[in-house]
């Protein structure tokens, strides 16, 4: 990671509570994640203000991958795309504003991802799970995050990727509480 890219993730860190960024340990596992298992093509749901993009981008820089994040608020998207500009990522970010659910099913039917990262609304997390796992290739992964900060908001989710045939999953001790599954 670079030193401009530093800067403004710790900037981006006094701000985290406004825009509900994951912590600093959660980017830096997922970062560790997509590098170590070469992950290529990535959804994000929920970018926020782009802090969590950051992470991702950089390291997808490191795997010549791609990502694709959608957010609903157009003025935290418009952040988002300017952090990424000023951290010369844009060619590894493709932006999507609007309700996530809606732009899965109508733009991104013929798209296959190697992982999903879920932070947007946590009482639509198993909405989002069905409909990311068609679109998620066996020896993909799901993360999701505020799974113990927000447990009741997310048990439908977290119930249905327990008990799901097609899943291994494990409640990891970040901070928020974040949802590793791998698809078998």
């Amino acid at each position: 990671m670079d030193n401009k890219t530093t800067a403004l993730l710790d900037k981006l860190e006094e701000t985290s509570e406004e825009f509900w960024n994951i912590s600093h340990q959660t980017g830096n596992f997922i970062s560790m994640l997509i590098k170590s298992s070469n992950r290529k093509n990535i959804l994000e749901l929920g970018t926020s203000n782009g802090y969590s993009a950051l992470w991702i981008a950089d390291a997808l820089q490191y795997t010549k991958g791609h990502l694709t994040t959608i957010e609903f608020w157009e003025k935290r998207q418009c952040l988002a795309q300017e952090y990424i500009k000023n951290c010369n990522l844009s060619e590894y970010v493709t932006f999507k504003t609007g309700q996530a659910y809606d732009i899965i099913n109508s733009e991104l039917q013929n798209e296959i991802f190697d992982m999903v990262f879920i932070d947007a609304n946590k009482q639509e997390y198993l909405r989002f799970f069905e409909a990311v796992n068609p679109l998620l290739k066996k020896g993909g992964i799901i993360l999701a995050d505020n799974i113990i900060s927000h447990s009741e908001k997310v048990k439908p989710f977290v119930e249905a990727i327990y008990s799901h045939d097609e899943y291994q999953s494990q409640i990891l001790d970040l901070p928020d509480g974040l949802l590793m599954a791998y698809k078998l």
